[in-house]
């Protein structure tokens, strides 16, 4: 199987930590993408352009973070980071989908400042600032929760890459003045396939 990521890309940082935690790194060829750039043949591969893109051993691609991932974590029948559909664990869909939240306004903030400066919307930027902050408090007031403290899933691997990405890369670090957040992040940021997966 090829997957298709860019190396800053948090979403494709996702599926690179999944393919390290299920040990499927021999059967995984991660390639790095060519994207943005006019007539980049990886268009040929992916029409759509987007990272990240996943072709599997029979030569079917599919795009969408939350599918690959999903994907790669099912192929050996045993899936631990994903709760199963019939679970109707809501606690855990609501955690998952603020990190979620928080993951893609860190990556609308990066992208609006990889705009030339004339072109950047302040407007823009200050509302994903405004609501990484407010998100991070709501995650200060949950990081003893179970469901981020018990055994490794998503929702824990989001929340880290998300705040990973804004201490690295992003508007500032979120776990600045929240100690209970910065503990837990300390700890996922310790895991193999974190350091393995780090921006350089």
């Amino acid at each position: 199987m090829k997957l298709y990521v860019t190396l800053t890309s948090p979403y494709a940082r996702l599926a690179r930590i999944v393919v390290i935690e299920k040990g499927l790194a021999d059967r995984v060829e991660i390639v790095e993408a060519k994207t943005r750039t006019a007539d980049s043949p990886y268009y040929r591969i992916n029409p759509s352009g987007r990272v990240l893109y996943l072709v599997d051993d029979a030569g079917v691609g599919m795009e969408d973070s939350q599918l690959i991932c999903a994907y790669l974590d099912g192929l050996d029948g045993k899936p631990r980071l994903h709760r199963p559909a019939s679970d109707r664990n809501w606690a855990y869909g609501r955690i998952e989908a603020l990190a979620r939240s928080l993951c893609d306004g860190i990556s609308v903030w990066v992208r609006e400042m990889h705009r030339p400066e004339t072109e950047r919307s302040p407007t823009v930027l200050a509302h994903e600032v405004a609501r990484s902050q407010r998100i991070a408090d709501a995650f200060e007031a949950q990081a003893a929760d179970p469901l981020l403290q018990g055994p490794l899933n998503m929702a824990q691997l989001l929340l880290a890459v998300a705040l990973d990405t804004a201490r690295t890369r992003g508007p500032c670090d979120l776990t600045a003045g929240r100690p209970q957040l910065a503990t837990w992040l300390a700890r996922l940021c310790a895991l193999p396939s974190m350091r393995a997966t780090a921006s350089r």
